[in-house]
């Protein structure tokens, strides 16, 4: 009997990350204008910095950021989003995280859907930041009843999807054929839907009530809203936005610009206002419009411990408490800065990063390391002064919650902070979702550990075997 061949999920993942960007750049011209633009600035990086891209080639970092992508999605339902920890599952992807945006005036709180081996990510980083509707927080009580009744009626993954996501897990993969099926299946729920659900007089009050309420509940399904290509140097990215026909919001989210870049910094264009059709009581449609798909560019550092993360929070706080970024960008140039100015106590060199605990590294042995025999009980620090290990940065594969915050607010309107109470609950987020979300710090010093490990138990089998 012939065993069945299933698909590696890291395969599907690569699918499905290609058809969805293909789609995208379709209904988005812009978003291929910044895909150019993006794979420029990478070049033009990589042959003026020879180290850095020496460093990329000997990690196999190299050829995944031309394909790195992360998405953004916001589903209304508990569940919604139990199914789609299912459909990402059969991908290879798992929740990473719980953000908590109700803290930045968004009533929303998400996880980010990731692989996390170093194998798959190095396959395909493919991420998708997913929200889930915090209809809680919506003070008035009719309009959150109107809007729990239009959720209830809308199925946003085809029976197609739905079979092949149970099929999946029961005989533990797809075969060619069904991956293929998944694919065309799975990108119908992402699709941009220009019919709207709800007539003119409820979208205006949902978008009176916050304009995200609005974009979650008023469709069909949870389109899209960004696709974000990874690059180099987003300050050059940005510079250069204007040059190619786009517009960039007014200040790069996140940290200020270092030699040693930390986290996540992100920059995007604004939202495109796009005409909708609402169906209103006699039946007709009207014409109308609506703002939520946007162009989004990132550039990520290291992940930070525990400790520099808590530093990094200290440091922002204290920028913006000095200069807080308006929406429309009349006081870029103050943020900018006060952000710099404020991180001076950051350190900005990865010895110094390392020396004092605030971000994880992969340990590898030098080419040295490889060759000479060592004192395997010999301390880490002692190991990498005799040049016998070296160390790399471990990138950070998840979000930032105010810099969500940010991108949200800037390209939902210059109106669209408003006052939510901060009422975090993983608890009731992990419930909906059908599962634990991975701590991030958890999983970094877990990759950290082992490439300590992996170092030492090469240096123990070179001692052995001399």
């Amino acid at each position: 009997m012939t065993k069945t061949r299933f698909v590696p999920s890291d395969d599907i993942r690569s699918m499905f990350s290609a058809a969805m960007s293909a789609m995208y750049r379709t209904e988005v011209p812009a978003y291929g204008t910044l895909m150019d633009l993006v794979a420029k600035v990478n070049a033009e990086t990589l042959s003026a910095d020879p180290k850095l891209r020496e460093r990329l080639e000997d990690t196999d970092s190299l050829d995944r950021i031309t394909e790195e992508r992360h998405g953004a999605i916001r589903l209304g339902t508990p569940a919604e989003l139990a199914m789609m920890r299912r459909l990402f599952a059969v991908m290879g992807m798992v929740p990473v995280g719980y953000y908590d945006l109700s803290t930045a005036g968004v009533p929303v709180h998400s996880t980010a859907f990731r692989p996390v081996g170093e194998a798959s990510l190095k396959k395909n980083p493919f991420r998708v930041f997913t929200s889930l509707l915090r209809l809680d927080l919506i003070a008035d009580e009719a309009l959150r009843a109107e809007a729990e009744a239009t959720l209830a009626r809308r199925q946003i993954f085809t029976p197609g999807a739905v079979e092949l996501i149970e099929k999946a897990e029961q005989q533990g993969g797809l075969d060619r054929a069904d991956a293929l099926r998944f694919v065309t299946e799975a990108l119908e729920t992402f699709r941009w839907h220009d019919k709207a659900l709800v007539s003119p007089d409820m979208y205006a009050r949902l978008h009176a009530a916050h304009r995200l309420i609005a974009d979650v509940v008023s469709f069909k399904g949870p389109h899209i809203n960004h696709l974000t290509p990874r690059t180099l140097d987003i300050d050059l990215v940005q510079a250069r936005m204007p040059d190619y026909g786009i517009a960039p919001k007014a200040v790069v989210e996140g940290p200020p610009t270092r030699k040693c870049p930390i986290l996540l910094r992100q920059t995007s264009f604004k939202a495109l206002n796009e005409p909708v059709l609402f169906e209103d009581k006699d039946g007709t449609w009207k014409e109308g419009s609506h703002t939520a798909r946007f162009g989004e560019i990132e550039q990520r550092g290291i992940a930070l411990t525990p400790k520099g993360r808590a530093l990094y929070d200290e440091l922002l706080n204290a920028s913006r408490h000095l200069v807080r970024p308006a929406a429309d960008g009349s006081n870029a140039a103050e943020y900018e800065k006060a952000l710099a100015e404020a991180f001076t106590p950051f350190p900005d060199t990865w010895e110094a990063i390392r020396a004092e605990g605030l971000g994880y590294f992969a340990y590898s042995l030098t080419e040295k390391g490889r060759k000479a025999k060592a004192d395997t009980d010999a301390s880490l620090d002692a190991l990498i002064a005799e040049d016998l290990v070296q160390f790399d940065p471990i990138v950070y594969e998840d979000f930032l919650p105010v810099s969500a915050a940010g991108i949200f607010q800037s390209n939902l309107g210059d109106d669209a902070t408003q006052e939510f109470v901060a009422s975090p609950n993983q608890q009731r987020f992990e419930l909906d979702l059908g599962a634990k979300v991975l701590n991030e710090f958890d999983h970094y010093a877990g990759i950290e550990q082992a490439s300590i490990a992996d170092c030492r138990q090469m240096l123990t089998a070179i001692e052995a075997a001399e």
